[in-house]
């Protein structure tokens, strides 16, 4: 019966829509947010209208989803959620607008805890299981394998079925195409200047941002393939907003790149960042306001501030306002022309509906572009796994390459990092997973663009000492085992913090390599020191210095098994999950291009302190 009506129902659904080519699907599906009885789909079509998701076990697809409406604001993409799926259950499914069926793929939900229990055996109803995770997918051949993409093919016929789930930590994408101008982007989503949505009519350069994911997508069809199969989520680095940007979280720090930060995030939300869970749901605002010179006033009159909770936003950037604001690299440099209002401000006080009290005041009067940024960080949880997918970009203060260890100074916002304190030390998690888009104990000094200044290039952790040592110290005193996970630099490595703290670096997928002198000059194993604070370095990949930029391209993932039971049947070919007394985790780095096992570390609960 049930099928009888998803059928009578899909049936009805074709015969009110149109099937002609406006409402095709361009791209996607795209899969995120996997829970044992639930996952999110995601796909884009030509024109604003819906698409539905049919989806099944052993193959038939007898299921129908609920309508994903596709929004012109949002460029014409949508998310549907399919919810009372069977734990640990293969599903397969395909997309469909009116009656053209889009691509599809499978994934398979995790295990429900509950079934699982067993009071004697496995009192936690514990499961096994594991995920891939690395960063870089530059798909320029200057920077990188080009848009082959070779690694995703290794990850497609090696690893994509004995993974759950995949963590893109950050550089999904490197900047192209953001030159797209709005009247192209009429035409292409077919409608008139006059039909344009508020949001391009305030920022548009954000069609060149979502013009670049389109880009991405569409070349690579094998990354396209991963993420039709395995479920994802995403952490933004600089590449998603724009090279080496920094300094978005200080008042008065007036940088081109900074202040592109909410435009370039609202178009990463609409392609990647709805897969992730967030703290806060609170959208950027987006807004034109009067500034006049000498004033500390912003005054907005189609704006209601009041019904804005400041304490679940960012700060306040006034736009550059220029076309090629979202470009790589511009001719005229980061910090000359543009809006001369363009800036990061601290918003002091709401004076009424339409008013704010900002700081730095404004140099001009004139009507600007503005917008106050939102919250991108959150958690999840995976059996006894915690993890803490943090915003390194978006609070980040303006670091200071000569004093690394001023005191204070933040990369995550004292919001964030008292979020994330609080979140780990009321978790009984064995296993803690932060994941950071920027490295941890190995400085980012080198590798930057045609805007590089040595002076001043330092993207890690190793310019906020302060702040690293504050949660080095905190996590060691937590009972579960804490790894770091991060990304930006384009290599590996594992490394020994402390008995109880890890970072582990993977990547890239398909960016070339970074040289040592990009990295301080650290060891490819052996002890290395860069602050305060020794650490060990176990393994890593390095592209040593005489190798040319053009062959330095050793790509490498990361896939991390959690083994918190064992299999223990009665009888042969039967089921008994038997829990571990000391719960483990493997990290096991592969070479990208071979599928070949490189390196592994084995962390269990039992090593805490050293035991």
């Amino acid at each position: 019966m049930k099928q009888l009506i998803s059928l009578f129902l899909f049936a009805l659904m074709i015969g009110c829509s149109s099937t002609g080519q406006h409402h095709d699907i361009t791209h996607g599906p795209m899969l995120g947010r996997l829970s044992s009885d639930s996952i999110s789909v995601w796909a884009r079509t030509a024109r604003s209208g819906s698409f539905h998701v049919w989806y099944g076990t052993d193959g038939k697809l007898n299921q129908v989803s609920s309508p994903a409406t596709t929004r012109i604001e949002d460029d014409n993409t949508g998310v549907v959620r399919l919810t009372n799926l069977k734990p640990g259950t293969l599903y397969h499914y395909a997309v469909y607008a009116g009656k053209q069926r889009g691509k599809g793929g499978t994934f398979r939900t995790l295990p429900d805890p509950k079934r699982l229990m067993d009071a004697k055996l496995n009192p936690r109803g514990l499961f096994n299981f594991s995920f891939e995770f690395a960063c870089g997918n530059n798909q320029n051949p200057k920077g990188g394998l080009g848009p082959t993409l070779p690694t995703y093919d290794t990850l497609n016929t090696q690893v994509r079925d004995h993974v759950h789930f995949g963590i893109l930590n950050g550089d999904w994408l490197y900047e192209e195409d953001r030159d797209y101008a709005p009247n192209q982007w009429h035409k292409q989503v077919g409608i008139t200047s006059s039909d344009t949505p508020r949001l391009v009519k305030v920022a548009p350069t954000v069609v060149g941002v979502w013009e670049n994911y389109k880009t991405y997508m569409a070349r690579a069809k094998n990354l396209a393939e991963w993420h039709r199969h395995i479920p994802t989520y995403y952490t933004f680095d600089d590449h998603e907003l724009l090279n080496d940007v920094f300094g978005s979280g200080t008042a008065g720090y007036r940088n081109r790149r900074s202040v592109f930060r909410d435009i370039a995030i609202e178009g990463w939300y609409d392609y990647l960042g709805w897969s992730n869970p967030t703290k806060y749901k609170q959208p950027i605002h987006f807004g034109t306001a009067q500034m006049k010179a000498g004033s500390d006033v912003l005054y907005d009159p189609n704006a209601d501030f009041t019904k804005i909770d400041f304490n679940k936003s960012a700060n306040l950037h006034v736009h550059w306002g220029t076309v090629d604001a979202g470009v790589k690299d511009i001719e005229a440099g980061d910090t000359e022309g543009g809006d001369p209002n363009a800036n990061n401000y601290d918003i002091v006080q709401v004076i009424d509906k339409h008013r704010l009290k900002v700081n730095p005041k404004a140099v001009e009067t004139k009507t600007s572009a503005y917008s106050i940024g939102r919250r991108s960080y959150g958690s999840f949880r995976v059996g006894n796994c915690a993890f803490y997918l943090v915003d390194t970009r978006t609070h980040r203060q303006l670091h200071d390459i000569k004093h690394p260890a001023k005191p204070g100074l933040s990369m995550l916002g004292m919001h964030q990092r008292k979020w994330l304190m609080d979140e780990m030390k009321n978790s009984d998690a064995d296993f803690h997973f932060v994941v950071s888009s920027v490295n941890f104990m190995i400085p980012h000094v080198g590798g930057g663009g045609a805007h590089f200044d040595a002076a001043t290039k330092d993207d890690a952790w190793t310019v906020f000492l302060d702040e690293r040592e504050t949660l080095i110290n905190f996590w060691d005193e937590l009972k579960g085992q804490v790894f770091v996970l991060t990304g930006d630099l384009h290599n590996s490595f594992a490394i020994k913090v402390t008995d109880n703290v890890w970072e582990f670096a993977s990547g890239p997928h398909n960016s070339v390599n970074h040289r040592p002198e990009d990295e301080g000059n650290r060891p490819v194993n052996g002890k290395f020191k860069y602050g305060p604070r020794e650490c060990t370095i176990r393994w890593s990949t390095v592209a040593r210095g005489d190798i040319p930029r053009e062959a330095r391209k050793f790509p490498h993932y990361c896939v991390v098994q959690i083994n918190n039971v064992f299999n223990n049947p009665k009888e042969l070919g039967g089921t008994r999950l038997v829990a571990y007394p000391h719960p483990h985790v493997i990290f096991q780095y592969y070479d990208g291009l071979t599928g070949k096992l490189d390196y592994a570390e084995t962390i269990s609960t039992e090593m805490k302190a050293g035991k």
